[in-house]
């Protein structure tokens, strides 16, 4: 079995306000690999977007650790952590945040300027994601002029363009209606698996759930149930 991309061991996010203490998230352990994508299931409030929020090292766990290919998120400094997170990790949120006054094969690309370099070969990648994704006809368009799923879409390309080990998106549908919103979990899915990403999708729709290896339901910070059967899962899906 390959060595976890992501890995978690007993993390925990606590807030305190006064004397009031609330565990957004509970000592949490869980790993995901390569080519893997995972559903983070759950009510609202049961702390699964915190829970991704630290995967991406946007926020630092109270307790615990996080590791993203064997590198301990919580012992680097600011600038590192903002570093490490541009070269290894893609992120996908519910607002696509594309900006408005570039094209989407712009938008795109903008993530590796950020980097400090645009080779050939990135436009070349740009434009051969943008193309899988559907999107050949609308490389020259700004993002007013194309539809909410084909922003998404370009938002999913964004988050691979400098082939992150992790990719990581919050409620990528919840802007989209059904058909759109499983083409778009359908083709992110495809994208991970086949590029050999370890993917984890926040959704409180859990009809998304048809497309991913391994759905977790977090319920008040902990993790309540954890499915990896497809007929489970199906099961799952249906009952909710």
């Amino acid at each position: 079995m390959s060595t976890p991309v992501i890995e978690t061991n007993a993390i925990s996010k606590i807030y305190e306000t006064g004397e009031i203490v609330v565990k957004a998230v509970d000592s949490i352990s869980m790993q995901v690999r390569k080519g893997e994508f995972v559903a983070l299931v759950g009510p609202s409030g049961s702390g699964k977007t915190t829970m991704l929020a630290m995967l991406a090292a946007l926020l630092s766990p109270s307790e615990g650790a996080a590791f993203i290919d064997g590198q301990d998120l919580g012992l680097m400094k600011d600038a590192d952590r903002v570093a490490f997170r541009r070269q290894k990790i893609g992120f996908t949120f519910q607002q696509n945040n594309l900006v408005p006054y570039l094209t989407v094969l712009e938008n795109v690309e903008l993530m590796m300027q950020l980097n400090g370099k645009l080779t050939a070969a990135d436009h070349e990648r740009a434009r051969s994601l943008l193309v899988r994704l559907g999107l050949e006809e609308r490389l020259h368009n700004l993002p007013s002029q194309i539809s909410g799923g084909q922003q998404q879409r370009v938002a999913i390309a964004r988050s691979l363009i400098h082939n992150p080990s992790v990719v990581l998106a919050d409620e990528p549908t919840a802007s989209l209606d059904t058909e759109r919103a499983y083409q778009v979990v359908q083709i992110f899915a495809d994208l991970i698996h086949e590029e050999n990403k370890a993917g984890i999708m926040v959704t409180h729709d859990l009809r998304m759930c048809r497309y991913v290896d391994r759905v977790i339901q977090m319920i008040d910070g902990t993790i309540e149930i954890e499915l990896n059967d497809k007929d489970e899962i199906n099961e799952f899906i249906s009952c909710g």
